[in-house]
């Protein structure tokens, strides 16, 4: 007799491997083994069918798969939030305009801003390429197209340049606290220190001859910027008839341009140039130095009048 189950006559529960081998008759061949139909017993007595499907009391507990029709919504709607949440946090592109910033940025490219460090409270830099809110009377003479719907809530997701707010973007040349100046025929300086903007300025143009300026103190929490095609901008220079006197709140920065991400060929990062780390140029560091000598000087005179008193206070005990 084949092995298939349980007897029920008090007889061992034979093991998973006995049933996988058959048994030899008498005869010497094998035994009848179960039928193509029939069910085994698997070792937990759950039963199963002979192609591998389970079967409790004959109904399936295999579960349909989701549609993936039914998903998308939800992966799209995930998507959504995802972007929405990067670009106010995170990244935002924007797209260029004009050409205020040749040559490190030309007309239509798009770079991505960094939105994150200034929610740590990160001021900008000297150096840096930032983005910032008009801060009132920029841009009233320029008209900005009317977007469509599309373009609308690509913008409001972040997929999109923002063709609606009034954007402008510059380079940070003084942060508050440095004094800054540029006369007809010169460099700029900043704290004194003359900037070598070669490796960014406008090839062919001046620093700063079609609007000389300062010397101007730079108020703490503003900045003072300039475009990178001098004779095509109107920047700090030109506004400093303003509230401000032609600088910019760090409140109205929206970030740190990092990189230029569209078109593909032009593909690179906006670093800060190497005339901005020159020595001597921070003017809160120029300051400490010159003090230095000053707070040594007088650190040292307690001590000094300290020493003399006790070694004139000894002689005259003895």
């Amino acid at each position: 007799m084949a092995v298939g189950a349980r007897s029920g006559h008090g007889e061992p529960e034979d093991r998973p491997e006995q049933l996988a081998e058959p048994s030899v008759g008498s005869a010497g061949s094998a035994a009848e083994t179960p039928s193509a139909g029939a069910y085994a017993a698997t070792k937990d007595h759950t039963v199963e069918r002979p192609d591998g499907e389970p079967d409790d009391d004959g109904a399936s507990n295999v579960r349909k798969q989701r549609s993936f029709w039914k998903e998308l919504p939800l992966l799209i709607g995930i998507a959504l939030l995802l972007a929405l949440l990067i670009k106010t946090f995170l990244v935002q592109a924007f797209s260029i305009p004009s050409d205020s910033m040749q040559d490190t940025l030309q007309r239509g490219d798009r770079v991505l801003v960094d939105k994150l460090t200034p929610w740590f409270g990160a001021e900008p830099e000297r150096g840096e390429v930032v983005v910032f809110h008009d801060p009132g009377g920029w841009l009233d003479s320029t008209e900005a197209p009317e977007p469509n719907v599309a373009q609308k809530f690509l913008s409001f997701i972040g997929l999109m340049p923002s063709s609606e707010e009034k954007d402008l973007i510059k380079r940070v040349i003084a942060v508050g606290g440095d004094t800054v100046e540029c006369k007809k025929g010169e460099s700029v300086q900043v704290n004194g220190k003359a900037l070598d903007e070669k490796s960014y300025i406008f090839p062919g143009n001046t620093a700063c001859d079609d609007e000389p300026f300062g010397p101007i103190k730079v108020p703490e929490g503003r900045i003072w910027v300039m475009g990178d095609h001098r004779q095509n901008s109107l920047d700090s220079r030109y506004h400093q008839e303003l509230p401000g006197h032609g600088t910019v709140s760090t409140d109205e920065v929206v970030g740190r341009a990092i990189v230029i991400a569209w078109p593909l060929d032009r593909l690179a990062t906006l670093p800060v140039p190497d005339t901005f780390d020159q020595q001597g140029l921070n003017a809160a560091a120029v300051a400490t130095a010159a003090a230095l000598p000053v707070l040594g000087v007088a650190g040292a005179l307690p001590l000094v009048f300290w020493r003399r008193r006790r070694l004139t206070g000894g002689r005259t005990a003895g």
